[in-house]
């Protein structure tokens, strides 16, 4: 490619949608991505993992780069995101890491105590997590060229967290024990997570991600007091240390007593999970604002007009439609990111090509119409809730549940 066609391509994706609302720049409408572009609501996707596991799939650079390019070609969304783990940088701090299917990631040598975190690694190079640049580099040669990457790994504390407890958990008891019984050993672990961090992060934008996330996806069980003095100081020595100019997307769940804390931390977009409404976490955050429309668990029985519904009344709050993507997993909720800049609720009159397909100029339509209109929309959400039983009906919800006894 001619220097030229470099420099175009870099203006196409620098004043992208997505990367001018990271940036806090009025865009025309408010850019949609999924979080989980991939998943098992596709095909595609299926064909695919009946050849390997997770993480075979995500070590095959080429595998990584189709089903990446695939979805977001296909979903049309306004900026993809690398199909990769959150936990995939453990193994190169020491942790002995399995992803058993139906049981989640499992750490087979937990760090339970002071001493165990001697066990971790002081992570010199990144180069053991080639095969994700790889994958980086393989899918920024595919995809369109206005369409942003995104990089991404765990935050310092889920990482610790994860590392701890060995696997999941309900309550982090393990983790919060470490924490207040040894900080000193605590903060020495923090430190050796976060340096790791920055240097795979930085690799992920040499490789080609034009921004970088940040995913905390447990941080949400510490108070205040606890955030300020045990995880603060490392999110924000990764934050600080990324490649001048890329924008960081910092998200975290169960977050909404932190977000002025994780606004102190850093980043130029802030991420707002479902328990909190967008307006109010976005004035909270005084940051872009990486927003999820979710339905609680609980609700999904309800069907595709519950989702519908939702979708409406971000609407009308915002002046603009948001839509829906699949969470993997049965008991997570449905999950959807839309990045917004400072201009991006004053300029509705735009829609993202993924959404365009949800209104209508010629003719009023409902939004369970918009959504049956968007024929791969619709074909993910009928997919995903037929392979679970929730076809539109609360009783095939109850017939699923009695079935799983």
């Amino acid at each position: 490619m001619s220097e030229k066609s470099l420099v175009q391509v870099d203006d196409l994706l620098n004043n992208s949608p997505f990367m001018r609302a990271c940036r806090r720049q009025e865009v025309p409408f408010t850019p949609v991505w999924l979080m989980r572009q991939a998943g098992r609501y596709m095909k595609e996707y299926r064909e695919v993992r009946e050849k390997s596991t997770f993480l075979e799939l995500c070590k095959t650079p080429d595998l990584a780069a189709e089903v990446t390019v695939y979805a977001a070609h296909r979903l049309n969304v306004d900026a993809a995101i690398i199909f990769a783990d959150i936990l995939l940088i453990l193994e190169p701090l020491g942790l002995q890491i399995e992803f058993a299917k139906g049981d989640g990631p499992k750490i087979h040598n937990p760090i339970k105590t002071g001493k165990d975190v001697e066990r971790v690694r002081e992570v010199e190079s990144p180069e053991p997590l080639d095969y994700v640049f790889q994958a980086i580099k393989k899918t920024r040669a595919a995809l369109r060229p206005n369409i942003p990457l995104i990089g991404f790994s765990g935050a310092p504390f889920t990482l610790a967290s994860y590392m701890i407890e060995g696997g999941g958990s309900r309550n982090y008891v393990d983790t919060k024990t470490l924490m207040y019984s040894d900080s000193g050993a605590w903060h020495e672990m923090m430190g050796r997570i976060s340096r790791a961090l920055v240097k795979y992060l930085n690799a992920q934008i040499e490789a080609g991600a034009s921004a970088v996330q940040l995913f905390d996806s447990w941080v949400g069980c510490l108070n205040p007091d606890d955030y300020r003095e045990f995880v603060l100081p490392h999110t924000r020595s990764v934050i600080e240390n990324i490649t001048p100019g890329i924008p960081v997307l910092h998200f975290g769940t169960g977050t909404t007593t932190l977000l002025q804390l994780m606004k102190q931390a850093g980043g130029d977009v802030i991420g707002l999970d479902w328990r909190i409404n967008l307006d109010d976490g976005w004035m909270a955050a005084e940051r872009a604002a990486n927003g999820e429309l979710t339905g609680d668990p609980a609700k999904f029985p309800h069907g595709v007009a519950w989702l519908a519904g939702q979708i409406h009344a971000l609407g009308l709050r915002f002046g603009v439609y948001t839509a829906i993507g699949a969470r993997t997993c049965w008991r997570s909720p449905l999950a959807m990111s839309c990045t917004s800049g400072d201009g991006a609720s004053e300029t509705a009159s735009g829609t993202s090509p993924f959404l365009r397909a949800l209104t209508s100029s010629e003719r009023r339509m409902t939004l369970l119409e918009r959504l049956r209109a968007s024929s791969a929309l619709w074909a993910a959400l009928r997919t995903m809730a037929s392979s679970h039983g929730l076809i539109e009906s609360p009783l095939n919800f109850a017939k699923a549940r009695k079935a799983r006894k």
